[in-house]
């Protein structure tokens, strides 16, 4: 996924409101940038960090400015990472729809936001006349709070992601292929977990959902500022 134009640099002032921040361009000029992330941000959210933020074209919006990238510094060699949630279903169709995703590989046709399960959208549903239909929930990830190379999700509590997995539960039972795919915007992590102490009612969905055949998927991101793209498949460690 290529930004559409050149990010600008600045300095994150402040985060609040949940889309709210406040960020310092490197021009000296304070904005107030959209900010299209509504977890916690736990660690991607210091004050003083360097970040990078995109301008719209529409001069109709009344925040210009959105808030895409956070430079991570506190696990040795600086990392970029990618805070924007409404980008990891692009990132993941673009590269299934190259195939770049063996898991997912082999499908004819994909479609985004078709309505399934109990009122909701499932993000991806590929489709062959000759394979079940399958169906991916995408899931953005971006929380690491240890030394360790351990990527976590969520990072609040999400009732509506354990609604997902309870859906995804039923798409398996009607006998159809369920994915639940996790994006972790960050290339410094290789294994992913739920994060117990956040969300337990979710990481024990989560353990259940696999249990009753959902697949688990996840998968690193190389980020610049120029682009952000699937690099590799990751481990995905369950134990509490």
């Amino acid at each position: 996924m290529r930004f559409p134009s050149p990010l600008i640099e600045g300095t994150l002032l402040k985060r609040y409101k949940r889309f709210l921040a406040d960020v310092r361009l490197a021009t000296g000029e304070d904005v107030t940038v959209h900010c299209p992330n509504p977890g916690a941000m736990t660690g991607v959210a210091a004050t003083g960090a360097r970040c990078w933020v995109s301008v719209s074209p529409n001069r109709a919006r009344k925040l210009a400015h959105t808030l895409e990238l956070v430079e991570i510094t506190d696990y040795g060699r600086p990392i970029l990472t990618g805070i924007n949630t409404g980008h990891p279903n692009r990132i993941a169709e673009e590269a299934i729809a190259k195939g770049a995703v063996p898991e997912l590989a082999g499908y004819d046709s994909l479609r985004r936001e078709v309505k399934y399960g109990g009122n909701s959208r499932i993000d991806l549903l590929l489709e062959s006349a000759r394979r079940k239909p399958c169906y991916v929930e995408v899931k953005n990830v971006h929380l690491r709070r240890s030394q360790a190379p351990l990527a976590e999700f969520p990072d609040s509590v999400t009732a509506r992601g354990l609604k997902h997995l309870k859906e995804l539960e039923q798409v398996v039972r009607d006998g159809n292929r369920a994915v639940m795919f996790y994006v972790v915007q960050r290339s410094d992590c290789f294994t992913l977990s739920p994060a117990w102490d956040i969300d337990p009612k979710y990481a024990d969905g989560l353990v259940a959902a696999q249990r009753a055949g959902v697949e688990l998927i996840a998968w690193d991101c190389e980020v610049t500022t120029g682009e952000i793209v699937l690099r590799r498949a990751m481990e995905i460690d369950l134990n509490r």
